[in-house]
C-alpha cells in the first residue's frame, strides 16, 4: 500500500508540472501522435510502463452501467486564488486553496482543473467536443477526479477568464485573481459514472477514482476554439475495461 502511495504521490507531481519537455522525473519526451503519441508512451521510459502493461488505464468508453448504492459526490468548493499554466499538453488551472470533495467518507483536496479536447470520457459511444478533469488529492496521497464534460452551446461564464487569459506558450503562466470559484464549473445535477482507473498521461499510474459527471454542461464555439488554438487535439485513445465495472450515483 505504501508503494501505491509513493507511486500515485509522484504521478500527481509529474501531472501537476509536466511541460513540452517531458514529465517531470524523466527526460522522455511525449505527446499525442506520432512518434512520441500515445500508442508508444510505455516505451519512451521505464517509468511510463503501465502505459502498456496497466489493466486498469483510462479512459473508457461507459456502454453500461450498474446502478447501487454509489456514494454520492459531497462538493465543499470554495472560491481560491488561481494560476492559468501552459504545461505544454494542455491548459491547467492551478488553485490555492479550493476547497475539495468527500466520497464515501474520504475527503480529497481539489489541487488544479485541465482540459481535453475532444473529450476523452466516451459516453454510451457519445464523445464530447471539450472535458474538464478535476484532480484532488487525499491526505493519503490517493487521486480522485471529477470528470465534467462539455457540450457545444452558450458562453460558459465560469471560465470566461481562463478562456480568455490562456497563456500562448508552454511554460506561460497568468494570474487568475483570488476569487475563482471552482463551483461555478458544475452542473446542476451531480450523478456520475464512477469506476477505478488511472492517469490518462504518462507516467499513466493506475489507483484513480473516477467520477464522470451524467450531465454535461456548456462551452461556445468561440470558447473551444480559443483552447482548440494551443491544442488542437489532446486526448488519449479509450482504453479497455479488462472486466472492471462502471458503477452510476444517479
Amino acid at each position: 500500500m505504501k508503494a501505491t502511495v509513493k507511486l500515485v504521490t509522484a504521478a500527481l507531481a509529474a501531472l501537476a508540472v509536466t511541460t513540452g519537455a517531458g514529465a517531470a522525473g524523466t527526460g522522455a519526451r511525449w505527446e499525442y501522435q506520432g512518434k512520441a503519441g500515445a500508442a508508444h508512451w510505455g516505451e519512451l521510459a521505464p517509468d511510463f510502463s503501465a502505459c502498456r502493461q496497466g489493466r486498469a488505464q483510462s479512459p473508457v468508453n461507459i456502454r453500461a452501467a450498474r446502478t447501487g448504492t454509489h456514494a454520492p459526490i459531497g462538493f465543499g468548493y470554495r472560491a481560491s486564488s488561481a494560476d492559468i499554466v501552459n504545461n505544454g499538453h494542455t491548459v491547467q488551472v492551478d488553485l490555492a486553496d479550493a476547497g475539495g470533495i468527500d466520497v464515501g467518507g474520504t475527503t480529497y483536496r481539489l489541487v488544479q482543473f485541465h482540459f481535453h479536447t475532444p473529450s476523452e470520457e466516451i459516453v454510451n459511444d457519445r464523445r464530447y467536443p471539450l472535458v474538464a478533469h478535476l484532480v484532488h488529492k487525499s491526505d493519503a496521497g490517493e487521486l480522485a477526479v471529477v470528470a465534467v464534460l462539455f457540450r457545444q452551446g452558450r458562453d460558459n461564464a465560469a471560465l470566461a477568464s481562463v478562456f480568455a487569459n490562456m497563456p500562448a506558450t508552454a511554460g506561460g503562466r497568468h494570474a487568475a485573481g483570488a476569487d475563482f470559484d471552482p463551483a461555478a464549473l458544475l452542473p446542476a445535477r451531480r450523478g456520475y459514472y464512477g469506476y477505478t482507473g488511472s492517469l490518462t498521461t504518462p507516467p499513466c499510474s493506475e489507483g484513480v477514482r473516477w467520477h464522470i459527471l451524467k450531465q454535461p454542461v456548456e462551452v461556445s464555439p468561440v470558447q473551444l476554439a480559443a483552447f482548440r488554438k494551443l491544442y488542437r487535439m489532446n486526448a488519449r485513445p479509450v482504453q479497455p475495461l479488462n472486466g472492471r465495472v462502471v458503477v452510476v450515483n444517479p
